[in-house]
């Protein structure tokens, strides 16, 4: 098993097809990563009291928490991490307990917190927080602490969107062969 996977009661996170997981980083419990996914240096992720689950083509950037929310008698299906396909999650985000949908830029030391939805095709600008409950609608680009809409998305920021993850996907193909230092 590899060094980054941990089980936790009994069950152990679950790798698509051609993954990418830095030995630095640590994944615990019921974590599903879906094809061509790449997890970066020193992201940690505890799939203990919920799921968490990350899309194909998405890539979990260095230093990034993911978490979840546990099931309580208030809140019996707790909060799990829903990750689409082709998101880009930046470098130190934190991510709890929220649903991020398809086509997703988060921005770097952003803040999601439990049952935020992000909906498809969204830009969450660097260091902002998204707080609890909060739904940022498709198609817009979102910044401040807490985060507010700031302006619809340009075709070119739309277009970069899966972009990223492509790029991301081209260059966790490059540490899979072995090439680290191009």
């Amino acid at each position: 098993m590899h060094s980054a996977l941990r089980s936790y009661k009994g069950i152990t996170p679950t790798l698509g097809e051609n993954t990418y997981i830095d030995s630095s980083a640590v994944l615990v419990g019921d974590i599903e990563l879906g094809d061509d996914a790449s997890i970066w240096p020193l992201v940690a992720a505890r799939g203990d009291v919920n799921p968490i689950k990350i899309g194909a083509r998405s890539n979990i950037q260095d230093g990034t928490v993911l978490h979840v929310t546990r099931k309580t008698a208030d809140k019996p299906d707790g909060h799990p991490l829903l990750i689409g396909d082709d998101v880009t999650v930046g470098h130190k985000a934190m991510l709890h307990g929220c649903q991020v949908g398809h086509r997703v830029l988060v921005g770097m030391g952003a803040i999601l917190l439990d049952g935020a939805i992000i909906e498809d095709d969204v830009v969450i600008g660097a260091g902002s927080l998204v707080p609890p409950g909060k739904t940022l609608k498709s198609g817009f680009l979102y910044i401040g602490n807490p985060v507010k809409q700031a302006r619809p998305l340009n075709e070119k920021e739309r277009a970069f969107l899966p972009a990223s993850a492509d790029n991301y996907v081209r260059l966790k193909n490059e540490y899979l062969a072995g090439n680290e230092n191009p």
